[in-house]
This record gives C-alpha cells, structure tokens and sequence, in this order.
C-alpha cells in the first residue's frame, strides 16, 4: 500500500479525479481523519472536509508508478 497527500479544493479537480482513478482496477481510499471512503465515490468526496490535505491509500502490489503519474496534478508535493 502506498499512501500520498492530496488536495481536491474544487468540483472540477474532485470530478476530474474520480474520472480518472477509475481507469484503475486497485482499490483507493481517501482517509481524512476518522473517516475513510472509497476514492472512487463522487458523493463519498463530498462528504469529507475538502479543505483541508486528505490522504490517498493506493491499495496496489507493485509499481505504482504508473498511478502516481496520473494522480500528479493532486498530489501535495
């Protein structure tokens, strides 16, 4: 499992990460605080605090490269 920091301050980046994280057969989880929700569910997103950092768990076996890469304009560096 790999896990990252990501911002999605606005409808357009929560759509447009949605979209493409499910191209992706992995399971993702968004943790922020107590709660965790699929990644995937559009309403599950706008349930959490989105201003602030969320953390995004990457359920994967091996390189996640690939993900990371297309994930790269949410990711809080």
């Amino acid at each position: 499992m790999k896990t990252v920091q990501i911002s999605l301050n606005s409808i357009d980046k929560v759509k447009s990460f949605v979209n493409e994280i499910t191209k992706y057969d992995n399971d993702f989880d968004l943790v922020s605080g107590r709660y965790v929700i699929d990644a995937k569910s559009i309403m599950g997103i706008f349930s959490l605090d989105l201003s602030k950092p969320i953390d995004l768990n990457i359920h994967a076996d091996g390189d996640v490269s690939e993900i990371l890469a297309a994930l790269d304009p949410y990711i809080i560096k």
